[in-house]
């Protein structure tokens, strides 16, 4: 039987599995590890009387339709003269996965949770990850608090971050809320079915967009990339769904944002080091400048971030089907984000797609190992204990977060073009509508419109250029490397 005859989940499990021990990953959780883990039977409870009690509040996560580890929940308040009080609450994960634990290893090792079109590799245990850790609906759970006081214009005018105990009144989805706010569907039923949470939502939303138009207006970058999983009819696939920015996005990427940034600054304040999360000024500026020219814009010859987003944004209303091809050679020239360890009296690079100075991770504990250590930082530093780790500890950590990022997305990469390879597997010889989304001595590159789809163009690219559209046929594909292969056709 021909392995391309298996379930689809089947396959792709298989080369999952594959790729995360090729990529020195742990993809089983040991059995010391298990052993562990059956001591924990509860969640984090404290007795401390600084943990304020803010169950009362209108606390609600919003996250895809299928997470199950929520890390976060958000709620707000209207304040007078429009000021928004904003309150982001962080799962207390470091209650329950201690420093130097197993538990704590296996997470340490695999550094996230990675997410492939086959299966869920988590960075904790589920009994944590899902349950105990996780801020689920209706339970009372641990937390760190960012307060947050948002002026009118989107401006930070103060912050607070205490250890509280919180339950959430409504697990949320993006694309449900993210309709609902834009005016294309209904309330959600979870919203409706709390009084007064539909108005929290749309202050909320509001917030957010003054926080959103502030970042970009000081140079924060506005690009956008096709993204696309797989949508599974029992074990096959039968087709690919674009995962597209909403406003709903918009309000957990803009508080996280925030809080993040109030995170290292109070450590700072605490003569704490951080792990900070940094895109440094691009090296390859002028191969940037070249492509704006290319396009009939003319930025600065030293990094601007104002400029190229200003030049960003007349793309994206002009050519709209091509600019996340453009966007991604953005992103590629702008250099990957890496973490960086810092004393408290240095100057930090910054994230320059963001625009922000101070940031870090610190809003996805369960998910994200760096979050974990901010965590415990950030504990330390409330408790006005010494911080947990050296600052040579945190630079081999920050060296160490920044390796495995780039093989986790390697895995994930990997099985989401052996999950384009799988859905194309039984329609080689047809034609689609296509576009030219790179050109280079190694080769040029299409993307279908019909289906969110990229393959090697390997007859028929002389003269090809990107942004070029043509008609190309599907000639052969390989699901154990994800190769898709077309050839231009008149």
């Amino acid at each position: 039987m021909n392995n391309n005859d298996l379930p689809h989940q089947t396959i792709l499990k298989t080369i999952a599995h594959r790729e995360m021990l090729r990529r020195d990953f742990l993809p089983d959780f040991s059995a010391s590890v298990l052993a562990e883990l059956d001591l924990i039977h509860a969640p984090a409870k404290s007795h401390d009387d600084k943990v304020r009690d803010l169950r009362k509040l209108l606390w609600c996560s919003i996250d895809n339709d299928d997470s199950l580890d929520l890390d976060q929940l958000t709620a707000a308040e209207a304040l007078s003269g429009g000021q928004v009080k904003v309150l982001v609450a962080i799962a207390d994960v470091d209650s329950l996965v201690r420093k130097g634990s197993e538990i704590d290893g296996h997470g340490l090792h695999n550094t996230s949770s990675i997410y492939t079109a086959a299966q869920i590799f988590p960075m904790l245990p589920e009994k944590l990850s899902t349950n105990l850790t996780s801020l689920n609906f209706g339970e009372d759970r641990l937390v760190n608090i960012v307060e947050m006081i948002i002026n009118g214009d989107g401006t930070l005018l103060k912050y607070d971050i205490y250890p509280a105990l919180v339950c959430s009144r409504a697990k949320l989805a993006y694309n449900s809320v993210a309709a609902w706010l834009e005016g294309n569907g209904s309330i959600p039923q979870a919203v409706a079915a709390v009084p007064g949470l539909d108005e929290a939502l749309h202050l909320q939303d509001k917030a957010a967009q003054s926080m959103q138009i502030l970042r970009h207006a000081n140079g924060a970058l506005s690009l956008e990339t096709i993204e696309a999983k797989p949508v599974f009819d029992g074990d096959v696939i039968s087709g690919l769904e674009l995962d597209e920015k909403n406003r709903a996005k918009a309000i957990i990427e803009d508080f996280m944002i925030a809080a993040n940034g109030a995170t290292v600054q109070f450590l700072a304040s605490k003569n704490f080091p951080s792990i900070r999360r940094v895109v440094r000024i691009p090296k390859r500026w002028e191969r940037i400048v070249e492509i704006a020219r290319e396009h009939g814009t003319s930025l600065p010859e030293t990094p601007d971030s104002l400029a190229l987003e200003a030049f960003l944004t007349r793309q994206k209303a002009a050519n709209p089907q091509t600019f996340p091809d453009l966007s991604l050679s953005i992103i590629k020239l702008l250099g990957p984000g890496e973490y960086t360890a810092e004393l408290p009296e240095t100057m930090p690079p910054g994230h320059f797609g963001l625009a922000v100075r101070d940031y870090t991770h610190s809003t996805a504990p369960n998910r994200r190992y760096p979050d974990l250590v901010t965590q415990r930082l950030l504990k330390s530093a409330l408790k006005g204990e010494k911080s947990p780790y050296t600052i040579d500890e945190l630079q081999a950590l920050s060296s160490h977060f920044t390796r495995k990022e780039d093989d986790a997305n390697k895995v994930e990469r990997q099985v989401g073009k052996s999950a384009a390879a799988l859905l194309l597997l039984h329609r080689i010889g047809e034609t689609f509508d296509a576009i030219v989304t790179g050109a280079a001595d190694k080769g040029t590159w299409v993307r279908l419109f019909s289906i969110p789809v990229e393959g090697k163009l390997m007859r028929g690219f002389e003269g090809l250029d990107v942004g070029h559209r043509l008609r190309v046929q599907l000639v052969s594909v390989d699901v154990d490397q994800g190769y898709i292969d077309f050839k231009k056709v008149n």
